[in-house]
């Protein structure tokens, strides 16, 4: 079962609508062994999809990340200041890469050439229509660092440069939250040798 003909949407309530949406949705779907389930009630919170990039230095073997308050991680060990890589909202008629390459800018002082895709995820599907496209860039980190972020929108950004084995070290520990980041990192865990070996005998961009 993959298409939208094997939901049917019976009811759709509007709960809030602001900043985010809520809706609740009354409906029903095939099951894997024939026929419909009974009808079932699911609220959803519909924020809009975003892009998330990955900053990484392969001639100097060094990530950027930023770090930076999240309210949704008030109660959550360690506290509310994540470490995470570069994101954005995707805007009404903006391509994902269009709005990583602004947010290198605005979030961590970066001019980015090129971005390469990672992958498409769905950030929490049982609850939330969110979509997020994570890309990763290779950058001469020399010179990043500090605080950064729009004051207009109330953003504080800490950013840091950090080797990797460092970052390693983080990821085995836990001291990486939130999703995007774990997903980047991890990614970088199995490419790392690969572009560093691209790198090679070619001079970082800019």
């Amino acid at each position: 079962m993959n298409s939208r003909k094997d939901v049917e949407i019976l009811e759709q309530t509007p709960c809030h609508e602001g900043f985010f949406r809520l809706n609740r949705y009354r409906l029903r779907h095939r099951l894997f062994g024939g026929g419909w389930s009974p009808p079932i009630t699911r609220e959803l919170f519909e924020r809009g999809h975003a892009a998330a990039l990955l900053l990484y230095d392969p001639w100097r073997d060094q990530v950027v990340l930023q770090e930076q308050f999240r309210i949704g991680a008030l109660d959550a060990p360690g506290g509310p200041w994540l470490l995470e890589v570069v994101a954005g909202v995707i805007d009404e008629g903006e391509r994902p890469d269009e709005v990583v390459r602004r947010e290198a800018v605005e979030e961590a002082g970066c001019v980015v050439d090129e971005v390469f895709p990672i992958c498409d995820y769905l950030v929490s599907p049982g609850g939330t229509t969110e979509q997020i496209h994570l890309f990763y860039a290779l950058i001469d980190s020399r010179g990043l660092g500090g605080l950064h972020g729009l004051a207009e929108e109330g953003e504080d950004i800490r950013v840091q440069v950090v080797r990797f084995e460092t970052v390693r070290h983080w990821l085995e520990s836990g001291r990486i939250k939130a999703a995007s980041a774990l997903i980047a990192l991890q990614w970088l865990l199995l490419n790392r040798d690969r572009l560093r070996a691209q790198a090679w005998g070619h001079p970082p961009p800019g």
